[in-house]
């Protein structure tokens, strides 16, 4: 589900990569479906490889948005743009024991923000990749 999936500082909101040249990769927004080239310079995330800090260590991105899906029964989340104190609360509902002291209100907005325009899209297919989490685990 979230492979393929970037983030690219920079850039709002999530990519697809499409296809790769010499030098760059070629993804395209998920927002406007726009294409354009992603070059080695820009700090680029995929999704699968991001992880939330908790308490007892680390929690992949895919777990927390199966967790924000299951609350909102496959429904949008909380807004990016609501208050700090909204978003920490929220934040509590879906993963009790993140670290408050390592997960900041900008990064909630991340997860949220991108949760979203993964709904928007239809690519929340999260229950084969937290398996996979689990078998690797």
């Amino acid at each position: 589900m979230l492979k393929g999936i970037l983030a690219i500082a920079g850039h709002s909101g999530l990519f697809k990569m499409v296809s790769n040249s010499k030098n760059a990769l070629i993804v395209e927004s998920l927002i406007d479906k726009k294409r354009m080239a992603a070059y080695a310079s820009s700090k680029i995330s995929a999704l699968e490889d991001i992880a939330i800090f908790t308490d007892e260590g680390d929690v992949q991105l895919a777990v927390v948005f199966k967790s924000i899906k299951e609350k909102e029964n496959g429904g949008q989340a909380i807004s990016h743009k609501a208050s700090g104190n909204e978003l920490k609360a929220y934040m509590t509902e879906v993963l009790p024991n993140y670290d408050e002291d390592r997960v900041y209100v900008s990064d909630m907005k991340k997860v949220f923000q991108w949760y979203n325009i993964l709904q928007e899209n239809n690519l929340l297919n999260l229950e084969e990749t937290v398996e996979e989490i689990k078998e690797e685990e």
